[in-house]
């Protein structure tokens, strides 16, 4: 099966997610909004991403990893595991939208500069509370088995990194088995030669992990 990935064509955003998995397992798609500048959305889906397989329309990140795991060799297929391992997405989703929330945590409609004020004070108390228990969750439920979950902590930690650098820095050697499995994925070759290419957009300060120095850790 050919799949169509159908999201906005400047950002990681949470596409990515989804292009892991995608690129990960060596599965054939298109990345449709990239590949024209018409921007349909299916009416089944609220907002993007969403996955078109065949007759299925798919919205949602989570929902999408769901039900991909199990084509793409990304999930187990004993029930049970898949339900605790769409847990482990859902919470990957609360943690994307709060990393989002630093920098935009009044509304996403207001530019940057109309909620500093308010953006760093979210951040403190996200690099102070919020991220480590984040990880320090993650850092217990690291499983060995390859799955789409690991592929979306890689980007978790990519994506931090780029927003974070300084708090990074401090808190990564807290939990030694996330930074082993990120860099285990990084390594994996279709991954790697996907990170190398054209097809990995660049973080920008349009997605959802934005660097901006007065928000990161002193």
């Amino acid at each position: 099966m050919r799949y169509e990935l159908h999201y906005w064509p400047g950002i990681q955003g949470r596409g990515e997610f989804v292009r892991l998995a995608l690129e990960d397992a060596g599965a054939k798609y298109r990345d449709v909004w990239r590949e024209s500048d018409r921007m349909s959305l299916h009416r089944e889906a609220f907002a993007p991403p969403c996955l078109k397989a065949g007759r299925l329309v798919i919205p949602q990140t989570a929902n999408i990893l769901l039900f991909l795991g199990p084509r793409l060799g990304l999930a187990p297929k004993n029930e049970a595991a898949r339900l605790h391992l769409h847990g482990q997405q859902l919470t990957i989703a609360d943690w994307v939208a709060e990393v989002h929330d630093t920098h935009h945590p009044i509304a996403s409609s207001l530019y940057y500069e109309d909620q500093k004020r308010e953006a760093r004070r979210r951040s403190r108390i996200f690099l102070a509370e919020r991220l480590p228990k984040f990880m320090r969750y993650f850092e217990r439920e690291v499983d060995v088995k390859l799955s789409y979950v690991h592929l979306s902590l890689f980007q978790m930690i990519e994506g931090l990194r780029y927003a974070f650098p300084k708090a990074m820095r401090k808190i990564e050697p807290r939990y030694p088995r996330l930074v082993r499995l990120h860099d285990r994925i990084a390594k994996r070759p279709r991954l790697a030669r996907y990170l190398a290419s054209e097809r990995r957009i660049p973080f920008n300060q349009e997605g959802i992990f934005r660097h901006y120095p007065e928000l990161d850790a002193r």
